[in-house]
This record gives C-alpha cells, sequence and structure tokens, in this order.
C-alpha cells in the first residue's frame, strides 16, 4: 500500500476513518528520516492492514506542533482514533512490525474504558 502525505487538511479525517494509523513525522533535510525512509516504505508494503503516512514538518509546523514533535523521526500510531504509541528515533524493519503487531493485539476495550475512567476522574476533581 502506498504512503499516504498527511497535512492539516486530511489529518484528521485518516485518523477517524482509519483502525490503525501509522505516522512518520520527518522533514527533507533530516538525515535519519532520509535513512528511516525506505525501511518505512518497505513495511508499508508488507502490512496493507494498517495505513502508513508521512507528515513532512518543515510543511507542516501546525501538525508537528499540535502533536509536540521535538525531534525527528518520530513515530506515532493511533488506533481507533487514540495515540498509543510515539517514540523518536527511526527503528529497523523488525522493530517496526513487532511494534504493529503489539499495536493490533492491544485489548482496546481496556485503553477507552482507561480513557473513560481518567476523563471521569479529572472532571470530578
Amino acid at each position: 500500500m502506498a504512503v499516504l502525505e498527511l497535512n492539516k487538511d486530511n489529518f484528521d479525517e485518516t485518523i477517524q476513518k482509519n483502525d490503525i494509523v501509522i505516522l512518520d513525522f520527518w522533514a527533507p533535510w533530516c538525515g535519519p528520516c532520509k535513512q528511516f525512509a525506505p525501511t518505512y516504505d518497505e513495511i508499508s508494503e508488507k502490512i496493507d492492514t494498517v495505513v502508513f503516512a508521512k507528515v513532512n514538518t518543515e510543511d507542516e509546523q501546525e501538525l508537528a506542533g499540535r502533536f509536540q514533535i521535538r525531534s525527528i523521526p518520530t513515530l506515532m500510531i493511533f488506533r481507533e482514533k487514540v495515540t498509543i504509541f510515539s517514540q523518536p528515533g527511526a527503528m529497523s524493519g523488525a522493530d517496526l512490525e513487532a511494534v504493529i503487531k503489539k499495536a493490533q493485539a492491544l485489548d482496546m476495550e481496556k485503553v477507552h474504558s482507561e480513557i473513560a475512567k481518567q476523563k471521569e476522574e479529572k472532571s470530578s476533581d
């Protein structure tokens, strides 16, 4: 599957309409980003049950700020509209595949329950 280029116009819709979205926050001048890109592309071709996307932090500074991206590359995984993973730095293909498998296996019912519990606790403060 092709890697999508996300911007402020299509970002929210992509997160809302897909079960799992993996984001690579990158910039054209970033050496580690350039080194990681072929690995990211290769894994995107192997796993078609996940949406792979990139956010160019140079062009999309608003999105980078929204997610407090401080170093690149940074990988984020959204599952059912919830950020379940965020880590700066490039990964090996094997590590990326392992993280994706963990994301797919995550019990989202528990995650949503925990989020609801935290919101409830905040509102009662």
